[in-house]
């Protein structure tokens, strides 16, 4: 072979081999970016109360519960924000309060683990954000207001302690003027709730009470019409869509 034929045949050897290695770093970046696009997992939200956190509704003297309520609104919502990233789950239970969901003793149809203690559900749970909406069962069964903080109070406590972030919200009012009375009396303890353990608080009984002729928004003496349970998932929306967020950003 003359010294020009072995030249040439080299720098084609060269080549080559620096095609391959490009090839094969390029191959091996876009698996990379392919990796870094995987799809992440969702940030769970768990939506724990009573008969208004389920979504019951009355028409014509009939109440159940209807697809259109809060909570299903704030999943529409942080949805249309942050696509399927979030997921809301309604575990809601009618007629319980509180103390049952601390202690596990409510309705034990709402799921496998709906009759443990809060600190055990809780730890099965993945979700990173809970929301905690009683009081109305609470004034119907005759608890104090003194029971109701403290029940809620270890709720918050446990949650916290699991590494979940608690979000209290106060009852819609009751257009009984006399359950009422008692009803604001168990908003202003969760509001102290969310006081001194300095969780982030919706205080529906409030808003709603400021609304002109909120009465007409209410399908019988507890339960919300659709129309009402869209406002009170604004509220929601406007507090939980920042906690969202920022736990996102915070997310691998």
């Amino acid at each position: 072979m003359t010294r020009r034929r072995w030249l040439a045949a080299s720098v084609c050897a060269a080549l080559s081999t620096l095609l391959a290695s490009s090839a094969a770093t390029c191959a091996a970046r876009a698996d990379a970016v392919q990796g870094s696009q995987a799809p992440q997992a969702p940030l769970l939200i768990d939506a724990y109360g009573d008969s208004t956190t389920l979504g019951i509704t009355c028409h014509d003297g009939h109440c159940g519960p209807q697809s259109q309520n809060a909570v299903a609104y704030l999943q529409d919502a942080l949805r249309a924000h942050h696509g399927d990233r979030v997921q809301v789950t309604n575990l809601g239970v009618g007629g319980t309060t509180a103390t049952q969901l601390r202690d596990g003793t409510g309705n034990r149809r709402a799921g496998p683990s709906a009759g443990l203690p809060w600190r055990e559900r809780l730890a099965a749970s993945p979700a990173r954000i809970v929301l905690i909406n009683y009081g109305i069962n609470e004034v119907m069964q005759n608890q104090t207001p003194e029971q109701f903080y403290t029940a809620e109070t270890t709720l918050v406590k446990t949650a916290r302690a699991l590494g979940r972030q608690p979000v209290l919200q106060t009852s819609n009012p009751m257009p009984d003027n006399r359950l009422n009375a008692r009803l604001a009396a168990m908003a202003a303890m969760t509001r102290r709730v969310a006081e001194e353990q300095q969780v982030p608080l919706v205080d529906q009984f409030a808003y709603i009470s400021g609304l002109p002729d909120w009465k007409t928004l209410m399908s019988d003496g507890a339960h919300p019409k659709p129309q009402l349970y869209r406002l009170k998932a604004e509220q929601d929306y406007q507090v939980v869509e920042p906690l969202v967020r920022r736990k996102l950003d915070s997310m691998p």
